[in-house]
């Protein structure tokens, strides 16, 4: 990457192709939409799409998940480092799930290609290698012990096969020995199948846009405008460093053990100048369940929070990542080294909330309080009792926001990790798998109170029409999130199960935490289990936490909240010191008498 500007070309056509770049990307996702056979792909957006220069410098994004921001970067560096560029010919595809290197579980399955200047009738050492394309999606089953999400694996070979960079198209064509690898270790291998298909359609549309900008102003000329691309989005992001305030914040969280234990999980951030590191040195080394986070994607998590208080309105380049690093040991949970199993990385999405912590520290006035912490995932699997096939259908829900400064956290919005993500309509979830839905409703009493109210979590009531399994991954079900100055944190995540009696044959309860709670329902975080026509899962998402003392929340506020169904009137006097009478009024010295108290 060059670090000062060239006399070649002029600011104009540099936007023109910074543009182009990102229309290329943009329109890379929207192929993969279009194609894609499952609905975590096209409904929820969960994928990640990237496009490289030659040297492998990101020069345009458009992830689908945010977590997936810079994702296939770490990837891209391992397959090259296994393959070898000399390897690379004109018209190769490449998967990898492999997730030490891919920087996620096996089922979010990255294909990569490289871009020649000429089509796969070129040999290689007659072309010229212009850039790589690069696609991850989450694929639905591949071989796992289980289907779905793995729960209790104690080693990555139990999460499914596993592909370290390996040539799925040569020269242009199809290895039907590979494909045939895939279909014969998929339970839903014309669903798996189809979404590979839709992540090389993707692909083919980003190798011809790249091709086309290189056709229309010479590879020296795109070549000078990306370097340009890149020196502006360092200097960008190293100006905004330096105007954070130097120094050292740590911050300490828990995320929820696949067996109900606690895992700690320690950030330090400091910020020197213009460079601005993060070491998770302090947290648990790697657990024997699949919580362990492989490092490529501890470093996409801080990449989201570092891009988050730098260029949060640039599109995202090489050049903006350069005045971060990032440290985790080798064996500790956020660098985890083979065996070690990762197939449920939500300890990873945990994470994000833990650096916020630390730099609110520093930035009290730009960060908020915490989020409902995850994405609160529940999955449904089992045989379609119309079509009797083998499905798979999950969905992610929405979390509060933690409070600012100035303003209440939002209610029931997807989790930073995946702002750009979906989740699937009611009526299209009803259609793919045999449930109802009795319930979908802000959850009242979940924001985090404080001057400024963190957002509501809801509420998603599923109630099983046929014999299904089912599963949840859900994390912060036993530590709240946080507040900031003196506002309280949201409610946890939690799921309300409505067993028969006879569940307790059928349902494992991996997470329990019922003894948390004193209203007599089965609370659960992690479960799976076959579920019978009748039975209930109640979602119940985590709310935001609050910004400064309760008590200093303007009491018309409060009414309001009580009004809108947002804080119960319990809530509104033990938490607020604000009496609300049966009319729905203030009554003013009750309140003075409370708040004085």
């Amino acid at each position: 990457m060059s670090t000062t500007p060239t006399n070649g070309p002029d600011a104009a056509t540099v936007e023109v192709v910074r543009n182009y770049l990102t229309s290329a990307a943009t329109e890379m996702q929207r192929t993969l939409i279009r194609t894609a056979y499952n609905t975590i792909i096209y409904e929820i957006l969960d994928f990640g799409i990237s496009l490289y220069d030659r040297d492998r410098n990101l020069i345009a994004d458009s992830p689908g998940l945010a977590l997936f921001l810079g994702a296939n970067d770490f990837a891209l560096e391992k397959l090259i480092e296994h393959v070898g560029e000399e390897n690379m010919e004109p018209g190769d595809v490449l998967i990898m799930n492999y997730p030490y290197w891919s920087s996620t579980h096996t089922l979010d399955v990255g294909v990569f290609a490289p871009i020649f200047r000429e089509g796969a009738d070129v040999d290689a050492e007659d072309n010229e290698l212009i850039g790589y394309a690069a696609t991850r999606a989450h694929w639905l089953d591949l071989g796992a012990k289980d289907a779905g999400y793995v729960l209790d694996s104690t080693d990555v070979h139990q999460e499914g096969v596993i592909f370290p960079g390996t040539k799925v198209y040569k020269r242009g064509e199809p290895d039907e020995e590979v494909l045939d690898l895939i279909r014969f270790n998929s339970r839903i291998p014309d669903k798996v199948i189809g979404d590979l298909n839709a992540q090389i359609a993707a692909i083919r549309t980003g190798k011809r846009r790249l091709r086309e900008l290189n056709d229309k102003y010479g590879s020296d000329t795109v070549d000078e405008c990306i370097d340009r691309i890149h020196d502006h989005g360092e200097q960008t992001a190293r100006d905004a460093v330096r105007d954070l305030p130097d120094g050292t914040w740590s911050a300490v969280d828990y995320a929820d053990g696949s067996t109900g234990d606690l895992i700690r999980i320690e950030v330090e951030v400091t910020i020197d100048g213009e460079e601005f590191s993060v070491d998770f040195s302090g947290s648990s080394d790697q657990v024997e369940g699949p919580l362990n986070i492989p490092l490529g994607m501890t470093e996409t998590v801080c990449k989201l929070c570092f891009k988050s208080i730098t260029t949060p309105t640039e599109v995202s380049n090489a050049g903006q990542y350069a005045p971060l690093s990032v440290y985790a040991p080798e064996g500790n949970l956020f660098n985890a080294s083979y065996p070690a199993p990762t197939f449920t990385i939500w300890t990873g999405i945990v994470s994000i909330d833990v650096v916020y912590k630390a730099l609110a520290k520093a930035l009290p006035e730009t960060v908020p309080a915490s989020s409902g912490g995850d994405l609160n995932d529940i999955m449904l699997y089992g045989e379609d009792p119309e079509t009797g096939r083998q499905f798979v259908e999950a969905n992610n829900d929405a979390v509060g926001w933690g409070a600012t400064n100035d303003h209440d956290g939002a209610n029931a919005v997807m989790h930073i990790s995946e702002t750009m993500v979906q989740n699937i309509p009611v009526e299209v979830f009803e259609n793919k798998a045999p449930i109802s839905f009795d319930e979908l409703s802000l959850r009242t009493d979940s924001g985090g109170a404080g001057e400024y109210r963190g957002g509501l979590g809801l509420r998603r009531d599923f109630r099983i029409e046929h014999p299904v399994g089912a599963l949840s991954i859900i994390q912060k079900t036993k530590k709240p999130g946080w507040g900031i100055d003196g506002g309280e944190p949201g409610a946890k995540n939690g799921i309300v199960l409505d067993l028969d009696d006879d569940a307790d044959e059928r349902v494992q309860i991996l997470v329990d935490n019922t003894d948390l709670y004193d209203d007599g329902n089965t609370w659960a975080g992690f479960f799976r289990g076959n579920f019978v026509p009748g039975e209930v899962i109640s979602n119940r998402t985590g709310g935001g936490g609050g910004y400064g003392n309760p008590y200093d929340r303007d009491p018309e506020a409060v009414l309001e909240d009580v009004t809108d169904g947002y804080v119960s009137r319990a809530a509104a006097e033990d938490e607020y010191g604000v009496v609300v009478t049966d009319d729905l009024e203030i009554d003013e010295e009750a309140t003075r008498a409370r708040r004085s108290e």
